[in-house]
């Protein structure tokens, strides 16, 4: 069974800055493009950032373009997501998905478009 595992959530004041990972089994973790998405209470779920297999195309919302970075390692079957210069608009749980994509830059943004989802992580920021 596939399995992705968010962890790295946590409270952390405005302005501050987290590390969310997330852990890939069950799959041939470089064949797909692994994205970030996030839910707020009353919200829905949006796109936050996404990086092709092979790692060298990236994409990521306006809303935190320039304050996440979102990397992978192959090898280690895992995808991370840092985030600088939080604000309470980032307050949201965060989920892991991943994407079969049929080359090394091949990204998307739709959230349909993702076969596989993790539990998802809380971020919480305080003001």
């Amino acid at each position: 069974q596939v399995q992705l595992v968010e962890t790295g959530g946590g409270l952390v004041q405005a302005g501050g800055s987290l590390r969310l990972s997330c852990a890939a089994s069950g799959l041939t973790f470089s064949n797909y493009a692994m994205g970030w998405f996030r839910q707020a209470p009353g919200k829905e779920r949006e796109f936050v950032a996404v990086i092709s297999r092979g790692g060298r195309t990236t994409a990521y919302a306006d809303s935190v373009k320039g304050r996440f970075t979102i990397s992978r390692d192959n090898a280690k079957n895992t995808v991370h997501l840092q985030m600088n210069s939080l604000n309470s608009e980032d307050t949201a749980v965060y989920y892991c998905a991943a994407d079969f994509a049929s080359s090394l830059g091949y990204i998307r943004r739709g959230e349909d478009q993702y076969e596989y989802w993790g539990q998802g992580t809380q971020v919480t920021v305080s003001s």
